[in-house]
Protein backbone atom coordinates (compact mmCIF):
# COMPACT_ATOMS: atom_id res chain seq x y z
CA UNK A 1 0.00 0.00 0.00
CA UNK A 2 1.31 3.45 -0.91
CA UNK A 3 1.91 5.71 2.09
CA UNK A 4 0.20 9.10 2.12
CA UNK A 5 2.28 10.71 4.87
CA UNK A 6 5.87 10.08 5.87
CA UNK A 7 7.36 11.68 8.98
CA UNK A 8 11.16 11.45 9.13
CA UNK A 9 13.38 12.31 12.10
CA UNK A 10 10.99 14.89 13.57
CA UNK A 11 12.42 16.90 16.47
CA UNK A 12 10.75 19.63 18.53
CA UNK A 13 12.61 21.83 21.02
CA UNK A 14 12.18 25.22 22.70
CA UNK A 15 13.88 28.01 20.76
CA UNK A 16 15.73 29.28 23.82
CA UNK A 17 16.59 25.84 25.22
CA UNK A 18 18.04 23.94 22.29
CA UNK A 19 19.47 21.24 24.53
CA UNK A 20 15.98 20.41 25.77
CA UNK A 21 14.23 18.15 23.24
CA UNK A 22 10.47 17.62 23.56
CA UNK A 23 10.06 15.30 20.56
CA UNK A 24 13.17 13.40 19.54
CA UNK A 25 13.80 11.66 16.21
CA UNK A 26 10.21 10.57 15.58
CA UNK A 27 9.54 8.72 12.31
CA UNK A 28 6.39 6.94 11.09
CA UNK A 29 4.11 6.54 8.06
CA UNK A 30 0.35 6.87 7.52
CA UNK A 31 -1.66 4.91 4.96
CA UNK A 32 -5.10 5.52 3.37
CA UNK A 33 -7.94 3.72 5.14
CA UNK A 34 -5.84 2.89 8.22
CA UNK A 35 -5.89 4.29 11.74
CA UNK A 36 -2.62 4.81 13.58
CA UNK A 37 -2.91 5.49 17.31
CA UNK A 38 -0.23 7.36 19.22
CA UNK A 39 -0.45 6.34 22.87
CA UNK A 40 1.46 7.41 25.95
CA UNK A 41 1.21 9.38 29.17
CA UNK A 42 0.59 13.13 29.30
CA UNK A 43 3.76 14.96 28.30
CA UNK A 44 5.09 12.14 26.13
CA UNK A 45 4.98 14.30 22.97
CA UNK A 46 1.80 12.98 21.35
CA UNK A 47 0.08 16.31 20.73
CA UNK A 48 3.32 18.08 19.81
CA UNK A 49 3.86 15.46 17.11
CA UNK A 50 0.37 16.07 15.70
CA UNK A 51 0.73 19.86 15.82
CA UNK A 52 4.10 19.57 14.07
CA UNK A 53 2.49 17.76 11.14
CA UNK A 54 -0.02 20.60 10.78
CA UNK A 55 2.72 23.19 11.48
CA UNK A 56 0.68 24.66 14.33
CA UNK A 57 3.38 24.75 16.97
CA UNK A 58 3.87 27.76 19.24
CA UNK A 59 6.33 30.37 17.97
CA UNK A 60 8.46 29.49 21.00
CA UNK A 61 9.09 26.00 19.63
CA UNK A 62 11.33 24.89 16.78
CA UNK A 63 10.82 21.78 14.67
CA UNK A 64 13.26 20.02 12.38
CA UNK A 65 12.99 16.93 10.20
CA UNK A 66 10.99 16.08 7.10
CA UNK A 67 7.26 15.56 6.57
CA UNK A 68 6.25 14.23 3.16
CA UNK A 69 2.61 14.50 2.11
CA UNK A 70 2.05 12.54 -1.10
CA UNK A 71 5.84 12.71 -1.64
CA UNK A 72 5.92 16.53 -1.27
CA UNK A 73 8.01 17.80 1.63
CA UNK A 74 5.78 20.22 3.56
CA UNK A 75 8.06 20.58 6.58
CA UNK A 76 9.67 23.74 5.28
CA UNK A 77 6.57 25.49 3.94
CA UNK A 78 5.65 28.89 5.35
CA UNK A 79 2.50 29.42 7.39
CA UNK A 80 0.83 31.05 4.36
CA UNK A 81 1.74 28.10 2.12
CA UNK A 82 0.42 25.64 4.71
CA UNK A 83 -3.03 27.23 4.60
CA UNK A 84 -3.74 25.46 1.32
CA UNK A 85 -3.07 22.13 3.05
CA UNK A 86 -4.81 22.66 6.39
CA UNK A 87 -8.46 21.73 6.18
CA UNK A 88 -8.25 20.55 2.59
CA UNK A 89 -5.50 17.90 2.47
CA UNK A 90 -5.26 17.31 6.20
CA UNK A 91 -7.48 18.35 9.08
CA UNK A 92 -7.42 18.14 12.86
CA UNK A 93 -9.99 17.55 15.59
CA UNK A 94 -8.75 19.26 18.75
CA UNK A 95 -9.12 18.00 22.32
CA UNK A 96 -11.78 20.42 23.61
CA UNK A 97 -14.46 21.55 21.14
CA UNK A 98 -15.82 24.27 23.42
CA UNK A 99 -12.52 26.17 23.22
CA UNK A 100 -12.11 25.43 19.49
CA UNK A 101 -15.56 26.62 18.38
CA UNK A 102 -16.40 30.32 18.26
CA UNK A 103 -19.09 30.94 20.90
CA UNK A 104 -20.69 33.91 19.06
CA UNK A 105 -21.03 32.32 15.60
CA UNK A 106 -23.63 29.69 14.74
CA UNK A 107 -22.34 26.23 13.97
CA UNK A 108 -23.73 26.42 10.44
CA UNK A 109 -21.74 29.56 9.71
CA UNK A 110 -18.60 28.05 11.24
CA UNK A 111 -18.87 25.05 8.95
CA UNK A 112 -19.47 27.39 5.98
CA UNK A 113 -16.31 29.28 6.85
CA UNK A 114 -14.28 26.07 6.70
CA UNK A 115 -15.82 25.31 3.30
CA UNK A 116 -15.47 28.77 1.78
CA UNK A 117 -11.72 28.92 2.49
CA UNK A 118 -11.01 26.02 0.11
CA UNK A 119 -14.08 25.56 -2.13
CA UNK A 120 -15.63 27.98 -4.60
CA UNK A 121 -19.31 27.50 -3.74
CA UNK A 122 -22.28 29.88 -3.94
CA UNK A 123 -24.57 30.44 -0.94
CA UNK A 124 -27.09 27.81 -1.98
CA UNK A 125 -24.39 25.19 -2.47
CA UNK A 126 -22.81 26.10 0.88
CA UNK A 127 -26.14 25.70 2.68
CA UNK A 128 -26.71 22.35 0.98
CA UNK A 129 -23.22 21.14 1.90
CA UNK A 130 -23.70 22.17 5.55
CA UNK A 131 -26.94 20.19 5.76
CA UNK A 132 -25.22 17.18 4.18
CA UNK A 133 -22.31 17.33 6.65
CA UNK A 134 -24.62 17.70 9.65
CA UNK A 135 -26.59 14.67 8.49
CA UNK A 136 -23.38 12.69 8.00
CA UNK A 137 -22.31 13.25 11.61
CA UNK A 138 -25.77 12.67 13.05
CA UNK A 139 -26.85 16.26 13.82
CA UNK A 140 -30.36 17.50 12.79
CA UNK A 141 -30.18 20.17 10.09
CA UNK A 142 -32.22 22.64 12.17
CA UNK A 143 -29.25 22.77 14.54
CA UNK A 144 -27.29 24.78 11.95
CA UNK A 145 -28.55 28.00 13.56
CA UNK A 146 -27.55 26.90 17.08
CA UNK A 147 -24.56 28.20 18.99
CA UNK A 148 -21.93 25.97 20.66
CA UNK A 149 -23.23 26.57 24.20
CA UNK A 150 -26.66 25.26 23.13
CA UNK A 151 -25.21 21.84 22.28
CA UNK A 152 -24.09 18.90 24.41
CA UNK A 153 -20.45 17.85 24.56
CA UNK A 154 -21.07 14.99 22.16
CA UNK A 155 -22.88 17.25 19.70
CA UNK A 156 -20.07 19.80 19.80
CA UNK A 157 -17.56 17.07 19.04
CA UNK A 158 -19.68 15.96 16.09
CA UNK A 159 -19.65 19.55 14.81
CA UNK A 160 -15.85 19.56 15.06
CA UNK A 161 -15.80 16.33 13.05
CA UNK A 162 -18.13 17.84 10.42
CA UNK A 163 -15.81 20.85 10.08
CA UNK A 164 -12.73 18.65 9.80
CA UNK A 165 -14.16 16.43 7.04
CA UNK A 166 -15.89 19.28 5.17
CA UNK A 167 -13.30 19.46 2.39
CA UNK A 168 -12.71 15.70 2.32
CA UNK A 169 -9.11 15.66 3.62
CA UNK A 170 -6.85 12.72 2.91
CA UNK A 171 -5.56 12.77 6.51
CA UNK A 172 -7.58 13.28 9.69
CA UNK A 173 -5.75 13.92 12.96
CA UNK A 174 -7.84 13.40 16.11
CA UNK A 175 -6.21 14.65 19.32
CA UNK A 176 -7.95 12.84 22.19
CA UNK A 177 -11.43 13.71 20.82
CA UNK A 178 -13.29 11.57 23.38
CA UNK A 179 -11.44 12.46 26.61
CA UNK A 180 -14.17 14.69 28.13
CA UNK A 181 -17.10 12.51 27.02
CA UNK A 182 -18.96 9.83 28.94
CA UNK A 183 -18.53 6.20 27.91
CA UNK A 184 -21.73 5.97 25.83
CA UNK A 185 -21.03 9.15 23.84
CA UNK A 186 -17.37 8.13 23.47
CA UNK A 187 -18.44 4.87 21.85
CA UNK A 188 -20.70 6.78 19.43
CA UNK A 189 -17.90 9.17 18.42
CA UNK A 190 -15.44 6.31 17.90
CA UNK A 191 -17.97 4.46 15.75
CA UNK A 192 -18.61 7.63 13.72
CA UNK A 193 -14.91 8.26 13.14
CA UNK A 194 -14.31 4.65 12.09
CA UNK A 195 -17.26 4.79 9.70
CA UNK A 196 -16.07 8.05 8.12
CA UNK A 197 -12.54 6.72 7.76
CA UNK A 198 -13.79 3.61 5.95
CA UNK A 199 -16.24 5.54 3.78
CA UNK A 200 -13.74 8.19 2.71
CA UNK A 201 -10.59 6.04 2.90
CA UNK A 202 -8.82 8.65 4.99
CA UNK A 203 -5.61 8.03 6.87
CA UNK A 204 -6.37 8.73 10.53
CA UNK A 205 -3.86 9.62 13.24
CA UNK A 206 -5.60 9.16 16.59
CA UNK A 207 -3.97 10.42 19.78
CA UNK A 208 -5.01 8.85 23.09
CA UNK A 209 -3.82 7.57 26.45
CA UNK A 210 -6.60 4.96 26.61
CA UNK A 211 -5.69 1.44 25.52
CA UNK A 212 -9.39 0.56 25.40
CA UNK A 213 -9.75 3.11 22.60
CA UNK A 214 -6.60 1.79 20.93
CA UNK A 215 -7.95 -1.75 20.90
CA UNK A 216 -11.25 -0.60 19.43
CA UNK A 217 -10.11 1.78 16.70
CA UNK A 218 -6.44 1.20 15.80
CA UNK A 219 -4.83 -0.68 12.93
CA UNK A 220 -1.32 0.38 13.95
CA UNK A 221 0.07 1.66 17.25
CA UNK A 222 2.91 4.03 18.17
CA UNK A 223 3.97 4.14 21.83
CA UNK A 224 5.70 7.34 22.95
CA UNK A 225 7.72 8.00 26.10
CA UNK A 226 9.43 11.28 26.94
CA UNK A 227 9.37 12.45 23.32
CA UNK A 228 10.65 9.17 21.85
CA UNK A 229 8.92 6.36 19.99
CA UNK A 230 9.74 3.29 22.06
CA UNK A 231 7.60 0.79 20.16
CA UNK A 232 5.42 0.61 17.06
CA UNK A 233 3.64 -2.10 15.12
CA UNK A 234 0.20 -3.51 14.36
CA UNK A 235 -2.39 -3.26 17.13
CA UNK A 236 -2.28 -7.03 17.57
CA UNK A 237 1.52 -7.09 17.92
CA UNK A 238 1.72 -4.22 20.39
CA UNK A 239 -1.22 -5.17 22.62
CA UNK A 240 -0.75 -8.94 22.65
CA UNK A 241 3.03 -9.20 22.47
CA UNK A 242 4.55 -5.92 23.68
CA UNK A 243 8.33 -5.82 23.44
CA UNK A 244 9.31 -2.64 25.26
CA UNK A 245 9.30 -2.37 29.06
CA UNK A 246 7.33 0.89 28.96
CA UNK A 247 4.59 -0.61 26.78
CA UNK A 248 4.32 -3.52 29.18
CA UNK A 249 4.14 -1.11 32.12
CA UNK A 250 1.34 0.87 30.44
CA UNK A 251 -0.66 -2.27 29.75
CA UNK A 252 -0.30 -3.37 33.38
CA UNK A 253 -2.14 -0.17 34.36
CA UNK A 254 -5.23 -1.10 32.30
CA UNK A 255 -8.05 -2.72 34.34
CA UNK A 256 -9.82 -5.77 32.95
CA UNK A 257 -13.58 -5.95 32.44
CA UNK A 258 -14.13 -8.22 35.48
CA UNK A 259 -11.97 -6.18 37.83
CA UNK A 260 -9.91 -9.23 38.77
CA UNK A 261 -6.57 -8.09 37.39
CA UNK A 262 -4.19 -6.52 39.89
CA UNK A 263 -3.08 -3.13 38.60
CA UNK A 264 0.56 -2.12 38.81
CA UNK A 265 1.43 1.59 38.83
CA UNK A 266 4.29 2.67 36.58
CA UNK A 267 7.54 3.00 38.47
CA UNK A 268 9.24 6.24 37.53
CA UNK A 269 12.49 5.03 36.09
CA UNK A 270 14.31 5.36 32.80
CA UNK A 271 12.68 3.28 30.08
CA UNK A 272 14.95 4.57 27.32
Amino acid sequence: MKKILEVKHLKVSPIHELRKILVDDVSFDLYPGRTTCIVGESGSGKSLTALSIMKLLSSQLKQTGDIFFEEKNIAHLSNVEMRSFRGKSMAMIFQEPMTSLNPVISIGDQIKEALSVHLDLDKKSLDKKVVSLLKEVGIPEDRASSYPDELSGGQRQRIMIAMSIACEPAILIADEPTTALDVTVQAQILKLLSSLKEKRQMAMLFITHDFGVVEEIADDVIVMYQGHIVEKGSVKEVLKKPKHAYTKALLQCVPDAKGIKKLKPIQHRAFI
